[in-house]
């Protein structure tokens, strides 16, 4: 184990704490050499705190940084990001010679401990404005100088976005024009909504994410009953809740105050109704495992006027026969047994397993 490098991320809420603990896990499932620590607030529970000593290396209580930039934080709308500031004490953390910085909101697909043959401070750029860089994951060396320089840089300039992203953007302002070798690929940071918005290229590189970070207000620990997500989404989601509930039957879980916990059963009722087609554990990328949504009918002018429009619009009768065939050879498939559970609701998928992050190149993604 290299112990002076480690993933960092930080949790400033018992919520946020769920996501932190399942960011330690993906990163051990997928064999890290790396130190995995945690950086939390005083707010944060004993009970949350206890629960991720079990799975982080470290866990250090810090003070909490708020910029209270109203102001800004309403073009965001985002008025809870002003605590975010607090992410800033990661460069106090000087007994390691370089981190990775990894927001609680993201998901590991893989091994990706090659993020620390890079420099600091690189990054992937942010969807919504590709000249700076998500501070969802970056890479960064500790340093008490690089920390005071922060510091003096909020008091004299505060962020232009109120949260942690601008402040960072305009410190390392150089990142867009320079080193292009710190642009990390957006499969590092590959933001969950972003599926749905650009699905040509996602279904042309999908294949290859490395990390997903969920943006945004919804986060998966208050996802559930939400049916406003996009089927993409959904299956994101679903990842990250299997990730956090294969620990759960084992282990006490990370709770939100005053949330009832489940019991095993439940639990495991739960999982039965996710969209996996194989359980987690069986390859090193995940992406392979979704279950695409059925494609759209063509449309008529596909046909030619001499052909039977058997699937056009204004005849579906075929169409619907199919569709029906095709959910019944899907019930007949035999169940696949759930981690943790002696069987599972799941289907089976026949697809071949992927071996890393790359997947297979043959892999056809359909929406």
């Amino acid at each position: 184990m290299s112990a002076a490098e480690a993933f960092v991320t930080l949790a400033t809420t018992d919520s946020y704490c769920m996501g932190a603990a399942v960011v330690a896990r993906s990163l051990r499932r997928h064999g890290t050499t790396r130190h995995i620590v945690a950086m939390i607030t005083p707010n944060v529970s004993e009970q949350s705190r206890l629960a991720l000593e079990d799975v982080f290396d470290e866990v250090i209580v810090v003070d909490v940084m708020d910029s209270e930039d109203y102001h800004h934080l309403s073009l965001l709308g985002r008025p809870e990001l002003g605590i975010t500031f607090t992410k800033i004490h990661c460069w106090t953390l000087t007994q390691y010679s370089k981190c990775v910085f990894l927001d609680a909101d993201t998901l590991v697909l893989c091994n990706v401990d090659e993020l620390f043959d890079r420099d600091e401070l690189s990054a992937a750029p942010d969807p919504g404005w590709p000249d700076c860089f998500n501070s969802g994951v970056f890479v960064f060396r500790p340093s008490l100088h690089t920390h005071t320089r922060l510091l003096d840089h909020t008091s004299r300039h505060g962020s232009f976005d109120g949260g942690d992203q601008g402040l960072l953007n305009s410190f390392f302002s150089s990142w867009s024009v320079e080193d292009l070798s710190k642009h990390l690929p957006f499969v590092y940071n590959l933001s969950a909504s972003s599926v749905y918005s650009y699905l040509p290229a996602f279904q042309q590189f999908g294949h290859n994410a490395k990390i997903i970070h969920f943006l945004g207000a919804d986060k998966p620990w208050n996802s559930q009953g939400n049916s406003s997500y996009s089927h993409n989404m959904e299956q994101f989601v679903s990842l990250w809740w299997k990730e956090y509930l294969i620990h759960t039957v084992s282990s006490a879980p990370v709770v939100q105050p005053k949330q009832e916990q489940e019991k095993p059963q439940q639990i495991q009722e739960r999982e039965a109704k996710m969209p996996f087609t194989e359980n987690l554990d069986t390859s090193n990328s995940l992406l392979a495992h979704f279950s695409p949504p059925p494609p759209p009918p063509p449309p008529e002018y596909l046909y030619s006027q001499s052909e039977p429009a058997v699937c056009s619009h204004t005849d579906g009768t075929q169409l619907e026969k199919e569709s029906r065939s095709s959910e019944e050879s899907e019930a007949e498939d035999p169940p696949l047994g759930a981690e943790g559970s002696e069987s599972s609701d799941v289907p089976a998928d026949t697809a071949a397993d992927p071996t890393s992050c790359d997947g297979p190149s043959d892999v056809v993604w359909k929406y």
